[in-house]
């Protein structure tokens, strides 16, 4: 049991990192102010598809690993 969570935290914790490194900053500096006119204006899908789905699974991959953290922590 302790050597599958083990395997389930280290995926949870590279999933964590790639989605979050993903995901785009929410000031994207000055390329973000001349990209802003246009957002506005073409309206703002890409925060409903691909940036809401990494923002999921940022979550369930957080919560998998403090769940596999406090359950290894438990086991000791």
């Amino acid at each position: 049991m302790r050597i599958a969570l083990m395997i389930v935290l280290v995926i949870a914790s590279i999933v964590l990192i790639a989605s979050i490194l993903l995901q785009s900053g929410k000031s994207a500096g000055l390329s973000g102010a001349i990209g802003g006119g246009a957002e506005q204006l073409f309206g703002k899908k890409k925060s409903q598809g691909y940036e809401a789905l990494l923002g999921k699974v940022s979550i369930g991959a957080a919560i998998a690993f403090i769940v596999c953290s406090l359950a290894l922590c438990a086991m000791e």
